[in-house]
């Protein structure tokens, strides 16, 4: 059964999963989205003490923050137990691009380049996670929530500013991938 689970699985059963979520929190009146948790927890911690946006019952989001553990335990889980010993199969042409940007793929999810341990010693990439860590943060919040809440639960609910939110979120991977990302790299 493990080596079953092991497999690489066809595309849209992630996409059935997903819409059977979606299914089941629209019954029971939930929204998703993973950055809630973050002002859950910072509620929990006592902010809401001194910053009024995190004075809020985080109680009622005890189920959202369930999902955030089943999802960190689900990670390690699949990273583990189940990792494949097939590398990643990509595009020979993205290969390609990306060794043009200096980063070599040696069949893993993220390049080591960045995301390595040796890579920490770099002060650009230290300095390139902090930056895309506060411009992520700040946009979440702009925004109103992250990127899995807008794309799956608001468009799900036929929400308006979240399809404006999604369609600014591939408008900003364009462009960070065909201009800044070159420039950068």
């Amino acid at each position: 059964m493990l080596e079953i689970i092991k497999q690489p699985w066809p595309w849209y059963t992630s996409g059935a999963a997903i819409t059977l979520i979606m299914i089941m929190l629209l019954y029971f009146g939930k929204s998703f989205g993973f950055s809630a948790n973050l002002s859950a927890i910072c509620s929990m911690m006592g902010a809401g003490k001194r910053v009024k946006f995190f004075d809020f019952d985080w109680r009622a989001q005890k189920w959202n923050l369930l999902f955030l553990v089943g999802a960190i335990i689900g990670g390690y889980l699949s990273s583990t137990l189940l990792a494949s010993d097939q590398p990643l199969k990509l595009s020979p042409s993205t290969i390609h691009d990306l060794a043009k940007l200096g980063f070599y793929f040696d069949g893993g999810l993220n390049p080591v380049q960045l995301f390595g341990f040796k890579s920490l010693a770099s002060i650009k990439v230290i300095l390139l996670l902090l930056a895309g860590g506060l411009m992520v943060g700040f946009g979440t919040r702009y925004a109103g929530g992250c990127t899995s809440g807008h794309a799956i639960s608001g468009l799900s609910n036929l929400q308006v500013p979240s399809l404006i939110a999604v369609i600014g979120f591939f408008i900003g991977g364009l462009v960070m991938t065909h201009l800044l990302f070159p420039l950068i790299f």
